[in-house]
């Protein structure tokens, strides 16, 4: 039997600690502990990116990173981007450009797809393409996925918001 250890993180602008087993990914810390559901968990490996959030601001894969790797951690679901400009923007363009079907790996793929208009602004179809090669969509095609983000990343370019949030 393994000793629960403690976890401090801030998740989605709050401070939360927890005593957890050490094996504890933060994906299931989140859905388990917390009732944070919108972070899928399709593949456990990281390799689908269903489970795809922000760690410090960077996209992750919340089932492959231990809860307590993240001790101190800015951890942001996608439960927190309702204000956000940007995700609404995605939100938007997701469904203009029929870029979700079943919705399984939505969540995922907005959080990759946020980073991709925030660092990439000049990015074409082919680099959309290759950022969005970790997650895994069997609804899509990918095709109205990359015209979503790509109409975003327009947007923004036509409205001088490139690196504005």
């Amino acid at each position: 039997m393994t000793l629960p250890m403690p976890v401090e993180l801030c998740v989605n602008g709050e401070r939360v600690s927890a005593a957890i087993e050490p094996r504890t990914h933060l994906a299931d810390f989140l859905r388990e502990h917390l009732n944070l559901t919108g972070t899928n968990l399709g593949c456990e490996q990281g390799v689908c990116g269903a489970c795809t959030l922000q760690v410090d601001g960077v996209p992750t894969r919340s089932c492959t990173v231990l809860a307590v790797s993240c001790t101190g951690a800015e951890v942001r679901t996608i439960e927190d981007f309702d204000a956000d400009p940007v995700m609404a923007q995605l939100r938007e363009a997701f469904s203009a450009e029929h870029a979700l079907q079943c919705g399984y790996c939505t969540p995922g793929m907005l959080a990759t797809a946020r980073d991709i208009v925030l660092r990439l602004p000049d990015a074409d179809d082919a680099r959309v393409r290759h950022e969005l090669a970790g997650n895994l969509c069997r609804c899509t095609g990918y095709v109205g996925l990359v015209r979503a983000i790509r109409s975003v990343l327009d947007a923004r370019k036509t409205a001088g918001a490139v690196n504005r949030t």
